[in-house]
C-alpha cells in the first residue's frame, strides 16, 4: 500500500479521491490555506494540484480535520450507538473517546462490550474507555461492580483503549488498594486514564496526578485551569446539553492553547438533532470570540495528541483521511463528511444504514422494583427546618438552602411552596431502598417526573409534589423496563418514553426518539420546570455522589465534601 500512496502523491497515478480547490485549515501552522486534497485509501497522500478518480468540488468550502470528542456517553443520546452515529458523523465527528460508564454500572461488562459490537457497523471510531468507577461511590447500590481484579482483567483487551474518567478521587489521594490497582494495571497495559477532579487544587492535586492521570472536564475557575495545565493536565471544554463550560476557552491563550480539547460528555438526541454535536460547539466558540482555527485545533490536533492518535487530527501527508468540508469557520455546516477516505455523508445527512441495530438480551430488561405506593413517599423531618438541594442552570453542581417546613400527618407539606420531593429509588437488586430528600426552585407543579437515568448508578430518580404521583411514575417505569416519566396529577395523565438498552438508551431510530423526548420535555415545561433545566437530564444529575454539595442515592442524603450521609434535619 506504501507504493500506492508514494506514487499517486508523486502524481503519477491518480488518487482515488481529490478534494478540489479547498481551503482547508493547516492546524501544524494556525493557518489557512488552499489546494487539492488527494486520498488514497484511508489516507492523504498530499495537498497541492492533483487529480482524482472521484472528485468532489470544494472551491466554496473549507475542509478541516474530522472533529474528535474528547470524552463522551453515548448512552446520554438515549440512543443506541448505531443511530448515536447517525447523528453526530454528518456534523463532522468522526472520532470519539467514549465511556460507557452509566451502562456498564447497570449491566457490567456486558454493558460495555455491547456498545464496542455495536458501534463496529458504523463509519466513527469508537475508543473504548474502561470505566474506572462501577459504581461511582461505595455509598449506592449499582447493578453491577468492577473492582481492581476485574480491571486487570479487561484493560488488557483490544477493543479498551483507556481507563475511564477516575471519578473517585478521594480514592486516589487516600490510596485505597483497589484505586491503586486499577490504576496500576491502566499503566501496565500502556493505557491513557482520563481524569474527572473538580475543585482540586494544590498538593491534593499533586497527588491525584502521581497516579498517571492527564485530563479534567470538571474545570470551573480560571485559576483551577491555569493550575491543572500548568501540571500537564488537558483540559476539555464541554458543550454538553446540561453541562456546560465553553467558557473555560476564554483561558486560552498562544502560550496554552495546544492543552484544550473539545468534549460534549453528556448531550442527548433532541439537542443532537436540532443543534448538533462539536460542530455547534465551534459555531458557539467562534461566536464568542475564539480564533476559529484555534477552536478547530482544539477539536482536532489537540485531541488527537492528547489521547495518543497518531496521524490523526491534521491535514498531511500518510495522515487519516478524516475530512470533513464545512461551509465556513463560522457556521460550521457540514456539506461533505470523509471517514478513512469514504464519502459517509453529505449535506447533513447520512450515507449508512443503521437500519440493522446489534441488541443482545443481556442489556434488556433491567429494571427491577417492587409495586410503589404513594405511602412509600411520605417524607418525615423531625425539625421545623431542613436541607434542600439546589442546583444552578448549566452545571451539575448542587448547593444546599436551609428551608422552613411544615408538617402534616407526619409529612412534609410541599404543595403550595417552592419545595418538591426528591427520591432515588433502588431498581437493581429489589432491596427497597428509596432515599428521600427535598429540593428547592425546580418550578414542578401539579405532579411528578422519573427517570431511570440517575448518574451513576442509575437507579430511579423520581421529583414530584404528589405522592401518589411518584408512585405512578415509579410504577410505569417498571412497566415499560426504564426511560422517561411524566405524571400530570390534575389531568390524570401519565405520559412516557421507553428506553429499554440498560433502562438508558432506546432501540428505536433517532428521528422517531428525538421527536418524542422533546414532546416530553414540553410537557415537562407546561407542568412549570424553568426553562434554564433541561427538565430531565438536570434531574438525572441530582444523585451524582462525586460532584458537591448535596446529593440524593437509594441509601439516603449523601453530603460530598464530607464524603458522608447526612441528616435532611437542620
Amino acid at each position: 500500500m506504501l507504493e500506492k500512496y508514494i506514487r499517486a502523491a508523486r502524481r503519477e497515478t491518480k488518487a482515488d479521491l481529490v478534494l478540489k480547490n479547498a481551503a482547508y485549515v493547516d492546524v501544524f501552522t494556525g493557518k489557512v490555506k488552499r489546494g487539492d486534497i488527494a486520498v488514497v485509501g484511508e489516507k492523504i497522500v498530499g495537498v497541492g494540484e492533483y487529480d482524482g478518480v472521484k472528485e468532489l468540488d470544494c472551491s466554496a468550502l473549507t475542509v478541516v480535520p474530522g472533529y474528535i470528542d474528547g470524552h463522551v456517553h453515548i448512552e446520554s443520546s438515549q440512543l443506541s450507538p448505531e443511530e448515536f452515529a447517525s447523528l453526530i458523523v454528518p456534523r463532522g465527528t468522526t472520532t470519539i473517546i467514549a465511556d460507557p460508564h452509566e451502562i456498564t454500572n447497570v449491566c457490567g461488562m456486558a454493558g460495555c462490550e455491547y456498545i464496542a459490537k455495536a458501534s463496529e457497523s458504523v463509519p466513527l471510531d469508537v475508543k473504548i474507555q474502561l470505566p474506572s468507577c462501577v459504581p461511582a461511590t461505595p455509598f449506592e447500590t449499582s447493578g453491577a461492580v468492577l473492582g481492581g481484579k476485574d480491571v486487570e482483567e479487561n484493560i488488557v483487551k483490544d477493543y479498551i483503549f483507556g481507563l475511564g474518567e477516575f471519578m473517585n478521587y478521594p480514592g486516589v489521594l487516600f490510596c485505597d488498594n483497589d484505586v491503586i490497582r486499577k490504576l496500576e494495571a491502566a499503566h501496565a497495559a500502556g493505557k491513557v486514564i482520563d481524569g474527572h477532579a473538580p475543585a482540586v487544587y494544590g498538593n491534593d492535586l499533586n497527588a491525584y496526578l502521581c497516579g498517571g492521570i492527564t485530563t479534567d472536564h470538571e474545570c470551573v475557575t480560571p485559576e483551577e485551569i491555569e493550575e491543572k495545565i500548568s501540571k500537564g493536565m488537558y483540559v476539555h471544554i464541554r458543550h454538553g446539553s446540561s453541562t456546560q463550560n465553553l467558557s473555560n476557552a476564554k483561558m486560552m491563550t498562544a502560550e496554552n492553547m495546544r492543552r484544550f480539547i473539545l468534549c460534549t460528555d453528556d448531550r442527548h438526541a433532541a439537542d443532537l438533532k436540532e443543534k448538533g454535536h462539536l460542530d455547534d460547539a465551534l459555531r458557539r466558540l467562534v461566536a464568542d470570540g475564539i480564533d476559529p482555527v484555534r477552536a478547530v485545533t482544539c477539536a482536532t490536533l489537540n485531541a488527537a495528541e492528547c489521547y495518543g492518535l497518531k496521524f490523526r487530527g491534521g491535514i498531511a501527508p500518510f495522515w487519516l483521511a478524516d475530512l470533513v468540508a464545512v461551509d465556513n469557520l463560522k457556521n460550521f455546516n457540514a456539506q461533505y463528511v470523509i471517514k478513512d477516505g469514504k464519502l459517509v455523508a453529505e449535506k447533513g445527512k447520512p450515507l449508512f444504514d443503521t437500519s440493522k441495530r446489534y441488541l443482545p438480551e443481556n442489556v434488556l430488561n433491567t429494571v427491577h422494583v417492587k409495586t410503589l405506593a404513594a405511602d412509600d413517599f411520605v417524607l418525615k423531618i423531625n425539625s421545623d427546618r431542613a436541607k434542600a438541594m439546589t442546583i444552578e442552570p448549566g452545571g451539575v453542581v448542587t448547593g444546599c438552602e436551609i428551608v422552613d417546613v411544615r408538617h402534616e400527618n407526619g409529612d412534609v407539606v410541599v404543595k403550595g411552596t417552592d419545595l418538591l420531593k426528591l427520591a432515588v429509588v433502588e431498581r437493581h437488586k429489589m432491596t427497597g431502598n428509596i432515599g428521600k430528600a427535598l429540593f428547592k426552585g425546580y418550578g414542578l407543579k401539579g405532579g411528578a417526573l422519573g427517570i431511570t437515568i440517575a448518574h451513576d448508578s442509575h437507579n430511579i430518580i423520581l421529583l414530584g409534589d404528589d405522592n401518589k404521583a411518584m408512585a405512578d411514575a415509579a410504577n410505569r417505569l417498571r412497566e415499560i423496563g426504564g426511560g422517561m416519566v411524566l405524571v400530570d396529577s390534575a389531568k390524570g395523565e401519565i405520559h412516557s418514553l421507553t428506553l429499554d438498552i440498560g433502562g438508558l438508551m432506546s432501540s428505536r431510530d433517532a428521528e422517531s426518539l428525538q421527536r418524542d423526548s422533546r414532546a416530553l420535555i414540553e410537557r415537562a415545561h407546561a407542568l412549570g420546570v424553568k426553562r434554564e433545566y433541561e427538565a430531565f437530564m438536570s434531574l438525572a444529575f441530582l444523585s451524582l455522589a462525586v460532584i458537591p454539595k448535596l446529593k440524593i442515592v437509594d441509601k439516603g442524603l449523601f453530603d460530598v465534601g464530607k464524603f458522608a450521609f447526612t441528616d435532611i434535619e437542620a
